[in-house]
């Protein structure tokens, strides 16, 4: 069973009144009262890239060299008086030969006010609902977190008529470029917040939903700026996935079409895969949340990531994983309380 915490059931109550005036599903157009303010101009800017750790740690796909990159911070208006909303776009590190694909747009949802707050890179799921990430990520700026939603590779406004329609797909080659590009993107997203005036460049984190929270504890390995990680009905070690799936019927086909082998296609992803490089989550803060019943991510994919990140704090809830909207309250909550808790990253040794 779920149980949560006071602090999670306030917040569960707080993000009920957010509903309810109608202010959870994101960016909107405002009506115009006279105490709205029209937006102001398009900020530009630079950040400096600058890596962590050695880079000849990292697998060569995941490396960044130190490098500078531009930016757009778009004012978008909403009706919240609470938090203020913008759109961010800035240029994807990997060049793919679908120029939509190749800007990462952002949503920047952050509290009214100096800081420095921490601030998190939230992730959406396979399907594109970025309204539920919306959801988290209102909440979380209400609740004195700043929250990036990054557009992943290839949905919404990244999605080039003729290419592919999701960073999964049923080529297993695209997938590891889709997902390496993925991981990219977030390095850099974590860059920026670490610049921005009111975010505590040491309080970063990241955050995700099923293939997002497969996402982000890839990029969290790979970024140690991304030193809070909650990972929500997330899993590794593909040998694991229940391959019987209908939402996996497409690759199957195309498996069988391309004349490849299961084995070949998990040789394909390992690349990707973050059981193989959970390693690195053991230096990180990590929070595991995942349904008992669930035969899209079983358990045992589960535990393959969780033995290999080092057993991180772990809550199994009743739940499939699709009915795990049941409980979607409960998980905004959690996650609100994860990240006001987050812990400094700790100093190179």
């Amino acid at each position: 069973m779920v149980a949560a915490c006071p602090l999670c059931r306030k917040t569960a109550l707080a993000l009920l009144a957010v509903l309810a005036a109608g202010a959870a599903l994101g960016p909107r157009n405002a009506c115009r009262g006279e105490d709205a303010a029209a937006p102001a101009a398009v900020q530009r800017g630079t950040v400096e890239f600058v890596p962590l750790e050695a880079q000849r740690e990292l697998p060569a796909r995941f490396r960044l060299a130190p490098h500078r990159f531009p930016y757009e911070l778009e004012p978008l208006e909403t009706v919240s008086r609470k938090i203020e909303v913008y759109r961010l776009r800035f240029p994807s590190p990997v060049k793919t030969r679908w120029p939509q694909n190749n800007t990462v747009v952002c949503e920047y949802y952050r509290p009214r006010g100096k800081g420095p707050y921490p601030a998190v890179v939230g992730l959406h799921i396979l399907g594109g609902d970025f309204d539920l990430l919306r959801l988290f990520c209102r909440t979380l700026a209400h609740n004195g977190v700043c929250a990036l939603f990054l557009v992943l590779p290839h949905y919404g406004p990244r999605y080039a008529p003729g290419g592919p329609r999701r960073a999964i797909g049923p080529d297993p080659h695209q997938s590891v470029r889709a997902m390496t590009q993925a991981v990219l993107d977030i390095r850099r997203a974590g860059a920026w917040l670490a610049q921005r005036p009111e975010v505590d460049p040491r309080r970063l984190g990241v955050f995700g939903i099923s293939l997002g929270g497969i996402t982000a504890a890839l990029a969290s390995a790979m970024e140690p700026r991304l030193h809070n990680a909650l990972l929500l009905l997330a899993g590794g070690d593909l040998r694991q996935l229940n391959w019987q799936s209908p939402e996996l019927a497409p690759v199957r086909r195309r498996i069988a079409q391309q004349g490849l082998s299961l084995q070949e296609v998990l040789r394909i992803m390992q690349a990707v895969d973050p059981a193989y490089h959970a390693e690195r989550l053991r230096r990180r803060r990590v929070l595991m949340i995942n349904g008992r019943y669930d035969q899209l991510i079983p358990p045992a994919c589960t535990k393959a990531l969780w033995e290999a990140a080092g057993r991180p704090p772990i809550q199994w809830w009743d739940c499939g994983h699709y009915t795990a909207m049941r409980f979607v309250f409960v998980a905004v909550a959690e996650t609100v309380q994860f990240f006001r808790n987050s812990q400094p990253r700790p100093d190179p040794r």
